[in-house]
């Protein structure tokens, strides 16, 4: 992210219970609702479309979410598209294929920022 020049606070949640905590929290105003999220899809307790499911009912629902995962299969796409994420990112072996995330991810925040007048 920082060679992308992206500036943000980040949040990593370890597993998918942690991650559906901190929706609560931003549910609740106790956290800032998240602008990005790097979404797994195998996370450990809760899978990413439990995550996603969660995130677009709720007042987070505006948030931009980037599937990155190591899955290259058609139905993991599919689901993830149709509970509303805004990308597809599969982990590649190769580092500098890895390192395309961060203009990947640049690239969403620039897409939702509106124009200067």
């Amino acid at each position: 992210m920082r060679k992308a020049k992206i500036d943000a606070d980040v949040y990593v949640a370890e597993d998918g219970e942690q991650a559906i905590r901190y929706l609560e929290m931003a549910e609740h105003d106790r956290t800032p609702p998240p602008d990005v999220v790097l979404l797994d899809i195998n996370l450990p307790r809760y899978k990413g479309g439990d995550i996603l499911r969660r995130l677009r009912g709720g007042p987070s629902a505006g948030a931009l979410v980037l599937v990155v995962t190591s899955s290259d299969s058609l139905v993991d796409r599919e689901e993830m598209n149709g509970l509303g994420a805004d990308g597809y990112f599969r982990k590649p072996s190769d580092y500098a294929e890895f390192m395309k995330l961060g203009p990947m991810v640049r690239k969403l925040l620039e897409s939702k920022t509106p124009p200067s007048a």
